[in-house]
């Protein structure tokens, strides 16, 4: 039976030459597979130990029987389409196979290409549903919890706590944690694990759209909404229906923004641009920050009640350089994996190189992690990894007590630590120069690492580059 599972299954019921006349017609292909019965009387049994997609039978048959047939076939199976095939019109066999279930008759030779198409068409659907069936098992594969690697007590306890909350699309889910980490991971995760798997993942980087953008993208607009408005657009909380959308970079959305999604969370319900109706919202919605939220809600640049109504159940990721115990198993997995892609022998990683990753900061999380090891893997020729092969990464030294406290030495009495100071000429005074200016000085600070000083000023990188205007000659000369 297992067989032929993969097979578009068509059952031929009927006299041996009519049915012959019908297999002329069906597409002969790897993935279609015919069954045979000579008489309704085996029908039902035929179908029960392998079930088939398309039923074409024969109603040249005793009309009683026949009828009787298609009955109890299609109570017992009526997910299975059933068409009738006939050498003679008899509108009374047809509506009599009709009532009992019959989807569709079919008068040879007159209707040959009609059925041809029909059964064309179903078998396209078929193939189409079934492409659909293992991405969703591909994407379940990819994003299972177990995929998500480490034993650490901190990661541990976050999935945990996700795997409780799977099931409730009504809760709204807040991920924290640097860049790096695997929040998009685990938002996939929570999706491919829960009952509407099968629905849609939808997924906006908030921080990549200017505003207006962002409004149409997420909730669409009806037609004339705005002097571009030719046609209605569906929004991509439409879109996911009633499986999940992900709003990456959430920290980064505007106040007007801010207030919509607020809007949406509470009332699970939206309007598209230029719309009357309220439409609702059925998609689990999942949000993710890089950004110290709370911090952002003190200083009044995040609404209070949207952070309170996010943060009900929040899940935060542990940076890569906390939870160190974790490395091995990473590197462990992401070699077999590299293997497989760059047809690559490498068995390990030597103790030197293993201390080398240990000793690392990871600035860039379980990313920075991921691609040190793809470029080791891709580069090796040999059977394991060794400290050469992750030269490019800069190991900082911890500064000895003594040198510690020459700079403090060295420094004015009233700046202990790091500081800068800003030069913007009172007529260029906005506040855009001032951030400007600003992100450009950390900017050199950090000798030009872009994550790190977007770390520093609390912010996302693209939002970063947005403010350094990396467009602009003037300032690329002097960054």
């Amino acid at each position: 039976m297992s067989k032929w599972k993969d097979k578009f299954k068509i059952l031929l019921c009927g006299k041996k030459e009519l049915m012959e006349e019908a297999r002329k017609i069906i597409v002969e292909s790897n993935d279609v597979h015919l069954l045979y019965a000579s008489s309704p009387n085996f029908l039902l049994g035929r179908a029960v130990f392998n079930l088939p997609d398309l039923v074409l039978i024969d109603v040249e048959a005793d009309r009683t029987l026949l009828r009787s047939a298609v009955k109890e076939f299609c109570e017992h199976f009526p997910q299975v389409l059933v068409l009738a095939l006939a050498t003679s019109a008899d509108h009374r066999d047809a509506v009599e196979l009709v009532k009992v279930g019959a989807e569709g008759y079919y008068l040879f030779p007159d209707e040959y290409r009609k059925l041809s198409e029909e059964i064309t068409m179903l078998l396209n659907e078929w193939r189409m549903n079934k492409r659909k069936e293992e991405f969703l098992e591909l994407q379940q594969r990819t994003y299972d919890f177990s995929q998500i690697i480490g034993g650490s007590p901190r990661l541990q306890e976050v999935l945990r706590r996700a795997k409780k909350i799977i099931e409730s699309n009504a809760m709204t889910i807040l991920i924290t944690g640097e860049t790096g980490t695997g929040k998009e991971l685990l938002a996939r995760a929570l999706h491919y694990n829960s009952s509407n798997r099968s629905s849609p993942f939808v997924d906006i980087g908030c921080s990549a759209l200017p505003e207006n953008l962002l409004e149409s993208e997420l909730f669409g607009y009806e037609k004339g909404a705005f002097t571009d408005a030719r046609e209605k657009k569906i929004g991509l909380f439409e879109v996911a229906e009633d499986g999940t959308i992900f709003l990456d970079e959430i920290g980064d959305i505007s106040h007007a923004m801010q207030s919509k999604l607020l809007k949406v969370i509470e009332s699970r319900t939206m309007r598209r641009l230029g719309g009357l109706r309220d439409i609702p919202v059925k998609a689990r919605i999942v949000a993710a920050t890089g950004v110290d939220l709370e911090s952002k809600m003190k200083s009044g640049e995040f609404r209070r009640d949207l952070y309170h109504r996010l943060k009900i159940l929040p899940l935060e990721i542990p940076p890569l350089r906390e939870r160190k115990e974790d490395i091995p198993l990473l590197v462990e997995s992401f070699i077999q994996s590299f293997n497989a892609m760059y047809g690559k022998r490498v068995k390990g990683i030597n103790p030197q190189a293993l201390q080398k990753l240990l000793d690392h900061k990871w600035e860039g999380n379980v990313r920075e992690l991921k691609h040190s090891v793809e470029r080791g893997v891709l580069l090796q020729d040999g059977e394991w990894l060794t400290g050469d092969d992750f030269e490019f990464l800069l190991t900082v030294e911890a500064p000895s007590r003594k040198e510690e406290a020459v700079d403090r030495e060295k420094q004015p009495q009233d700046l202990k630590e790091d500081t800068l100071m800003l030069v913007v000429p009172i007529e260029r005074a906005s506040l855009h120069e001032v951030q400007r200016a600003l992100a450009v000085k950390v900017l050199e600070h950090v000798g030009g690492n872009k994550r790190r000083a977007a770390q520093i000023l609390k912010i996302s990188r693209p939002r970063l580059d947005r403010i350094l205007n990396i467009g602009n000659n003037a300032l690329r000369d002097k960054l």
